[in-house]
């Protein structure tokens, strides 16, 4: 990296011979007679990780570098065209086998040989001038010639591209977003595992579920009883074996999708029901939203971005008429109605929820501001309507088991990261994500049965036949010019960032700081992410700022918490396995008045041992003495050991804990003073983890000096 960071100054001034560079260098290693031995590949990914860097802009790099490789194809089909003398098994470059593989491959592929061989290894300069040599028709030629190229200079430049931020990367997971990452990374391996899982046995459990539903069907039908029963109720039991008809759309298809629609209505009208009430679900809601920016990343944010983009309407509206003609050349057209009455009565609905129940976004904490109202979340609508009506097209026109599942998985994982980028963002809440997937599901549902009522019918079941040659063509050249509209439009999304903090409205208070719970209204209890009551406050901190109050704790003894990260808690997983001691190891984040606690302090025990430690959370207010002194709300408890092998365990008196830090802070003689003032009830209760604690309900206020 030393050595890349010294040649950047040198790169800067011959900026635009760079750009030639990477032409010349795309000609070469797409050229017959060199394209073997030139790394031009390498290059040109190099170029993008440059362009990552601002050194170059990467639209035009993809026009120099495709162009570069247009022309070293041609050269090389005008060479095939005179003949293969220039091959020879005895040539240390251009051996006889080389050719022989490209023949190969070309006789095996046809005409997409000259897309496909793009991207092999040796066989990439050989497969034009074997293009060449075998007589290939110019225009079919060039057609797949300039195609692959823009497609090869594209996934080069962009691998080199977000590859040139990977530097980054190594800050990313030495920071709180690491942990963030980690948990997606485990959720996605444990998702693929239960993919393969149902690939391998959903064909036999499915063939176990079929079997015992004939034993018990046959087993009701022979049934003296039952049938007894049915004659008594014919009608009813007609009605029923009429909605289990498999061979009817009207039957068993109507009776599933019906049932899905219902329970999707269902469950989305509790989702308003909790929202309109404050149910639980909306404490959840802003204690989520905290905890996500808590782990937010601005690495990751320009990934989300990405992510969130594929919502927007611009790339929506793009994909959908792509879809419509592709539906339409490809004689799906049986799709086309269904699919915009998806789209458009998702969008609307979602455009009249918005407007209906004016629910504001999540305050002081999006990246971007959004003007339009937050419930339900648009992105997540038509994440669900939109994109999982493709899927459902590709997944019917899939004929192997794992082809489906794995359309399944891939769809679901991308319309989830959809509505995820939403809550990454700060941009909604978690119950506007969920009630845009369900809305959306809802649409979806309609526009399946749709589909299914026009095609159920038909008698004749049509043979699955393969586009032909400028069907695949023009498919082809349709979805590469929109994926190249969508990369324009990533380069280009750039929506106005807010203030990195939102600072707070002041709350000016005297030094009796429990009088400004009162006014102000703020909470005096801690709380689990559902917004459930945990224990109360027992600690204020008063001080100038945060390098006093840490300066304070340091001469108390007491150390700062170090941020929750990857390295940090594997070094507290291996403390604790070890019973070893991390003085300052990450303390686990609570919530009060929903957001996460600022920072933590601890002081180990005579133990020495992490398993047993004292340990502080703290949260910035807004409140502010006459001096403009910030105030700071905690609590503080214990560790005494360890249950279950995972989590520590609480020392009930957390009153203790309390005397002893105003003990140690006086030690460290920075207190300017201190008093005791009743804050709650005396009461006893249980923690998130099920811990009892109890109290004597006094807060202790202590001034630093």
């Amino acid at each position: 990296m030393e050595i890349i960071n010294k040649l950047l100054p040198h790169i800067e001034n011959f900026r635009m011979l760079g750009y030639w560079l990477v032409l010349l260098v795309s000609l070469l290693e797409s050229l017959v007679l060199v394209g073997v031995i030139v790394p031009g590949a390498v290059v040109v990914v190099f170029a993008g990780a440059l362009a990552a860097q601002g050194y170059f802009d990467l639209g035009d790099l993809i026009w120099f570098a495709a162009i570069g490789a247009i022309l070293g194809d041609g050269i090389s089909f005008l060479l095939g065209q005179r003949g293969t003398g220039l091959f020879k098994e005895t040539n240390r470059v251009l051996k006889a086998s080389y050719l022989e593989a490209g023949e190969r491959f070309f006789h095996k592929h046809g005409a997409k040989s000259i897309f496909l061989g793009r991207f092999i290894g040796l066989v990439r300069a050989v497969i034009p001038f074997v293009a060449g040599l075998s007589g290939m028709a110019a225009k079919r030629f060039y057609f797949w010639n300039i195609l692959s190229a823009f497609a090869w200079a594209s996934s080069h430049l962009l691998a080199g591209y977000f590859l040139g931020q990977a530097w980054q990367m190594v800050e990313v997971w030495t920071s709180r977003a690491g942990i963030f990452l980690a948990a997606l990374i485990v959720v996605l391996f444990c998702g693929n595992l239960l993919k393969r899982f149902i690939v391998k046995q959903g064909g036999q459990i499915l063939d176990l579920c079929r079997s015992l539903w004939l034993s018990v069907k046959q087993a009701l039908s022979t049934n003296p009883d039952v049938a007894r029963f049915t004659a008594r109720y014919p009608r009813f039991f007609s009605f029923v074996t009429a909605r289990l008809d498999r061979t009817r759309f009207s039957g068993l298809p109507l009776t599933l999708l019906g049932t899905a629609f219902l329970y999707t209505l269902l469950l989305l009208g509790g989702i308003i029901e909790d929202i309109l009430a404050l149910d639980p679900i909306v404490a959840v809601d802003t204690r989520f939203a905290n905890l996500l920016y808590f782990y937010r990343d601005e690495l990751l944010v320009k990934g989300f971005l990405w992510i969130t983009l594929l919502g927007k309407a611009e790339v929506v509206l793009s994909v959908a008429m792509l879809c419509t003609v592709l539906f339409w050349i490809l004689k799906k057209r049986e799709f086309i109605l269904p699919f915009w009455v998806t789209v458009a009565g998702s969008g609307v609905f979602n455009l009249l929820g918005k407007v209906a129940f004016h629910r504001q976004r999540p305050p002081g904490i999006a990246v971007f501001t959004e003007s339009s109202f937050s419930f339900p979340s648009g992105h997540a609508t038509i994440a669900a309507a939109f994109y999982g009506f493709i899927v459902y097209y590709l997944w019917r026109q899939a004929q192997k088991w794992n082809i489906r599942l794995n359309l399944l998985f891939g769809g679901g994982v991308l319309i989830l990261a959809i509505g995820f980028s939403r809550l990454y963002l700060g941009v909604h809440f978690l119950s506007d994500v969920l009630g845009g997937y369900l809305l959306g599901l809802l649409w979806l549902i309609a526009g399946i049965c749709m589909v299914e009522w026009r095609l159920f019918g038909r008698s004749e079941r049509r043979v699955a036949q393969c586009p032909s040659f400028p069907v695949r063509l023009a498919s082809a050249a349709l979805i590469l010019a929109e994926l190249f509209f969508y990369i324009h439009s990533g380069l280009h999304y750039k929506p106005a960032r807010n203030s990195a903090e939102s600072p707070g409205v002041p709350m000016p208070v005297t030094m009796d700081v429990v009088s400004g719970f009162d006014r102000y209204r703020l909470p005096r209890f801690t709380e689990s992410i559902t917004g459930k009551q945990q224990e109360p406050l027992n600690i204020v901190i008063i001080a100038r700022d945060e390098a006093s109050l840490l300066n304070a704790f340091r001469a108390a003894g007491w150390q700062a918490a170090d941020p929750v990260t990857i390295a940090s808690v594997a070094r507290t997983v291996m403390a604790l396995l070890g019973n070893g001691n991390y003085p300052t190891a990450p303390i686990a984040p609570s919530f009060w008045n929903g957001k996460i606690n600022d920072v933590g302090f601890e002081k180990a025990t005579p133990a020495r041992s992490l398993r047993q430690r004292h340990h502080l959370r703290l949260w910035k207010t807004d409140l502010t003495t006459t001096d403009s002194s910030r105030v700071f709300v905690g609590t503080i408890s214990r560790d005494a050991g360890m249950k279950w092998g995972l989590v520590h365990k609480m020392k009930p008196d957390i009153d203790s804990e309390r005397d002893g830090l105003l003990n140690d802070l006086l030690l460290g003689v920075r207190v300017a003073a201190y008093y005791r003032k009743s804050f709650v009830e005396p009461l006893s209760g249980r923690n998130f983890a099920g811990d009892i604690f109890f109290t004597d309900g006094y807060l202790c206020v202590v001034i630093i000096d």
